[in-house]
């Protein structure tokens, strides 16, 4: 379906990463929701648009955001299950089961906060959009309990190679 934006939004040129703003009326054609960012389709080409731009693409109902742990205890699974709400915004499946995440690192401070160190990887050397999703990752890290600092810094090495998607991502991608 297609919708309107209402007023000039910001957003993210994918793959090149840069950021753009649409138009007031621009049409677009929603193609992904996943992580509650929304990637849109122009005939100028592909966008992201962060979730609390939503409101500028007319006609178009934002799904409840998925649910996410900033109460409770922290876990190592909480900061898993974190990463596992950020997607690349041209592929469904998250960056988790994707195979980019290559390092989790959790440091206790002396006052009980966590330091989030974590390493990951993208599909390709020169997509653009790798910033975009590392900050995705750090802001969702950040937001859990007594985090006190969260950083996600991408690597080379090794080299991403499809036989990294877990069984899960290979099930949504029609690749088992």
């Amino acid at each position: 379906m297609t919708h309107t934006l209402t007023h000039d939004c910001p957003a993210t040129a994918i793959p090149a990463g840069h950021p753009v703003t649409l138009a007031a009326g621009t049409e677009v054609f929603v193609t992904q929701t996943l992580g509650g960012n929304i990637t849109v389709r122009t005939d100028q080409g592909l966008f992201r648009i962060a979730r609390e731009q939503a409101g500028a693409i007319g006609g178009y109902a934002t799904a409840a955001p998925a649910a996410t742990v900033v109460a409770g205890e922290f876990s190592e699974q909480a900061v898993w299950d974190a990463l596992k709400t950020c997607f690349d915004p041209e592929i469904p499946v998250n960056i988790v089961d994707l195979g980019l995440i290559y390092d989790l690192a959790i440091e206790r401070s002396a006052a009980g906060t966590h330091r989030i160190d974590v390493k990951m990887t993208l599909t390709a050397p020169g997509c653009g959009m790798g910033p975009v999703i590392a900050e995705d990752a750090r802001q969702k890290i950040a937001a859990l309990p007594s985090v006190e600092s969260a950083k996600v810094h991408i690597v080379w090495d090794p080299q991403w190679v499809p036989q990294m998607i877990s069984p899960e991502g290979k099930r949504i991608l029609g690749l088992d």
